[in-house]
């Protein structure tokens, strides 16, 4: 059986491109502020630098997004 990471070899164009879509999409508005972090998770799977996973990626973002939905940390 196939790892999560095999289709996702180090790319640094890939990594650029999508981090610098995130840097322009991100606003004042907690919407793209999210988008904007989840574009530079899915960055990290081509990043030769982090060690991370589809699984991993979905598992921080979907924390990120409850966390959100109920006010945040602090409530």
């Amino acid at each position: 059986m196939a790892s999560d990471t095999e289709s996702f070899e180090p790319n640094s164009e890939r990594v650029e491109i999508l981090r610098e879509i995130a840097d322009d999409i991100r606003g004042v508005s907690s919407e793209s502020k999210l988008v904007a972090a989840i574009l530079y998770r899915i960055s990290d799977l081509y990043d030769p630098d982090e060690d991370t996973s589809p699984k991993d990626i979905y598992i921080n973002m979907r924390e990120i997004i409850r966390t959100k939905e109920v006010g945040g940390k602090g409530k």
